[in-house]
C-alpha cells in the first residue's frame, strides 16, 4: 500500500483545524498544531513533507514561523493559508520563508487538493534528485550517460512529429516543413507570428533538429527588461558595473556558446540597444557590462515576434541592417482561428498533458464541448485553448468527461456556426444584417443556447435560470429550433 505524505496544519481556530483535517484525510496523513510550541515538537517527532499555516497566529506569525523552518527544515514544502491578502506578507513570504504557494481565503476543497498533491510532488522530485546527486558523485561516469539519455529524450519531445501536435491536414504542416528545411543549416531566423502562436515550441523544434541539439538552448524575452538589464540578462555584467551588480554574471550568449539564442519577442527592443546586438551578431563576440574585454561565442539567434518587422523598418522603428542579419529565414506561424482542424487535437494533447501535472483524471472532452471549441476564434491562441483546457479539468469532476458546460460564458457564447463577425458584440453593435427584432432574437438564441448547454440540458433548471416559465421557455425553443438539439452545428473547420 502506497503511504500517504504527510501534511502538518498550523491554525488557531480548532474549527478551521477540524475542517481542513477531514477534506484533507484521504489524500494526506494529517498531522494538526493549533500554535507554533506544538508544531515544533510534531515536527522533532515526525517526518513531515508539507506544512500548511495560517498566517495570523496568536505567539508569532506564519511566515515568521516559515522562516525559522526554512533554516531548521529546508526540505520541507512550505505554505501560507490567510483570508488576508496584503502585498507585504506575500513579498515576505517569498523572499524570507521561501513559501511554495500563498493560499487566500475561501478556498475551494478540490483546488486546495490540487495545490497540496503538486507541492507533495515536488517533495517527492526534490528527495530523488538529492538521491540522483549521491548517485551520480559516486559514479561520475554515470553522469555523461544519464545526460547524454536526457537530451536524446528532449530531441524526441521536440521533434515535428511528436513535438508540434498537429491534425493531417493542418496549415502547420508547411510551417514545420519550412523548420525542417531551415534546421541543418546554421542561418539566423526570425520566427512571426501572434502571441501564443507556439513560438517558442517552434524555435525548440529547430533547435533540437539542427546540428547544435546537443547545446544548450537558451530563452530571453526581450520586452520584458529594460535595456541595462536586457544587456546584463544576454552579454553579462562585472562585479559593480551597476548599482546591485554585487557580483560577476555570464550571460546567456556565453552560457549557450555553441548552441541556440532564442529573442522573443526582438520587435520590442529599443534602437539602442538594436546597436548593441547588431554589433554582437557581426563580430561574433560579447562584452559583459563593465568589463574592457571582448569573448568570442558561437550560437545560432533565433528571434520572434508578434510585428510586421519590415513594416518596422519602412517606418525606423527597427533597424534594417539589423533585420537583414536576423532574417537568414522568416518562418511565419497561423493563428488558432487558422487551424481550426487542430483544435480538437490540441485539446486532447493538453488534457493528457495536464492530467499527469495536476494529478487528476478525466475520460476525455465530450464532442459537443469541442464543437463549442471549433467555434471560438481563440485571440489567446494555442496559450488561451491549453488554460481553458485546465479550467475544465481543474472545475469538472473526477473520473468524468469533460462537457461543454465546464467551457468559460465567451467561448459557449461563440458555439452557433457563425462567422466571427457575428460575435455577441457585433451584433449589439450592429455588425449582424437584419432589423433591430431580428438582431435581438439572435442574441436571445445564443443565451438560451448557452444556459441550456451549461445546465447540461435541463430544461426546468434553465427556464429558472432564466426567468421563464417551462411553457414560455418551450415556445422559445421551437421558434429557434433548439427543441430537440443537443449538439452544435459543427463549424466549416477550415477557411
Amino acid at each position: 500500500m502506497t503511504e500517504l505524505p504527510t501534511i502538518l496544519v498550523i491554525d488557531d481556530e480548532i474549527r478551521s483545524l477540524e475542517t481542513l483535517s477531514r477534506i484533507l484525510e484521504d489524500d494526506f496523513e494529517v498531522h494538526t498544531a493549533s500554535n507554533m510550541s506544538d508544531a515544533r515538537q510534531v515536527l522533532e517527532n515526525d517526518l513531515i513533507q508539507l506544512i500548511l499555516c495560517d498566517q495570523r497566529m496568536p505567539d508569532e506569525t506564519g511566515i515568521e514561523f516559515l522562516t525559522w523552518c526554512r533554516e531548521a527544515h529546508p526540505e520541507i514544502i512550505r505554505m501560507i493559508i490567510s483570508g488576508y491578502t496584503d502585498a507585504r506578507d506575500i513579498i515576505d513570504g517569498v523572499n524570507q520563508a521561501g513559501i511554495f504557494q500563498y493560499i487566500t481565503k475561501p478556498w475551494h476543497p478540490d483546488s486546495l487538493i490540487l495545490t497540496l498533491k503538486n507541492a507533495a510532488r515536488l517533495y517527492q522530485l526534490q528527495r530523488e534528485n538529492d538521491l540522483l546527486a549521491i548517485e551520480l558523485k559516486m559514479s561520475p561516469s554515470g553522469a555523461g550517460k544519464i545526460v547524454s539519455e536526457r537530451k536524446k529524450q528532449l530531441r524526441q519531445d521536440y521533434s515535428f512529429d511528436d513535438g508540434i501536435v498537429r491534425s493531417k491536414e493542418s496549415p502547420m504542416n508547411v510551417v514545420c516543413e519550412s523548420l525542417q528545411q531551415v534546421a541543418p543549416f546554421d542561418v539566423p531566423v526570425v520566427l512571426v507570428g501572434a502571441s501564443g502562436t507556439g513560438k517558442e515550441l517552434a524555435a525548440r523544434a529547430l533547435h533540437y533538429s539542427s546540428l547544435r541539439w546537443n547545446k544548450p538552448f537558451v530563452v530571453e524575452n526581450c520586452g520584458a527588461l529594460p535595456d541595462q538589464l536586457l544587456e546584463s540578462e544576454l552579454f553579462g555584467h562585472k562585479r559593480g558595473a551597476f548599482t546591485g551588480a554585487v557580483s560577476d554574471h555570464v550571460g546567456l550568449f556565453e552560457r549557450a556558446d555553441g548552441g541556440t539564442v532564442f529573442l522573443d519577442e526582438i520587435g520590442e527592443t529599443s534602437p539602442a540597444f538594436q546597436v548593441k546586438l547588431l554589433r554582437v551578431l557581426q563580430e561574433g563576440e560579447i562584452r559583459p557590462v563593465g568589463s574592457g574585454k571582448t569573448r568570442k561565442v558561437d550560437v545560432r539567434v533565433v528571434a520572434a515576434t508578434n510585428r510586421n518587422l519590415e513594416d518596422e523598418v519602412r517606418q525606423r522603428n527597427f533597424r534594417a541592417d539589423l533585420f537583414y542579419r536576423l532574417a537568414g529565414a522568416v518562418i511565419r506561424l497561423p493563428a488558432l482561428k487558422d487551424r481550426a482542424g487542430d483544435i480538437s487535437v490540441l485539446a486532447h494533447a493538453f488534457l493528457e498533458e495536464l492530467k499527469v501535472k495536476l494529478g487528476k483524471s478525466a475520460t476525455g472532452i465530450s464532442a459537443e464541448a469541442i464543437e463549442c471549441m471549433a467555434n471560438y476564434p481563440w485571440p489567446g491562441n494555442v496559450r488561451e485553448l491549453r488554460n481553458e483546457v485546465q479550467h475544465m479539468l481543474v472545475m469538472g469532476r473526477e473520473g468524468e468527461e469533460l462537457g461543454a458546460e465546464l467551457l468559460s460564458g465567451h467561448v459557449l457564447r461563440a458555439s452557433p456556426a457563425q462567422d466571427e463577425a457575428d460575435s455577441d458584440d457585433m451584433a449589439v453593435m450592429g455588425g449582424m444584417d437584419g432589423t433591430l427584432k431580428e438582431r435581438i432574437e439572435a442574441l436571445e438564441s445564443r443565451i438560451i443556447r448557452e444556459t441550456l448547454i451549461r445546465n447540461r440540458w435541463n430544461k426546468s433548471q434553465t427556464a429558472r435560470e432564466l426567468g421563464l416559465s417551462r411553457v414560455g421557455l418551450r415556445s422559445k425553443l421551437e421558434r429557434y429550433g433548439l427543441e430537440n438539439v443537443q449538439s452544435l452545428p459543427r463549424r466549416r473547420m477550415a477557411r
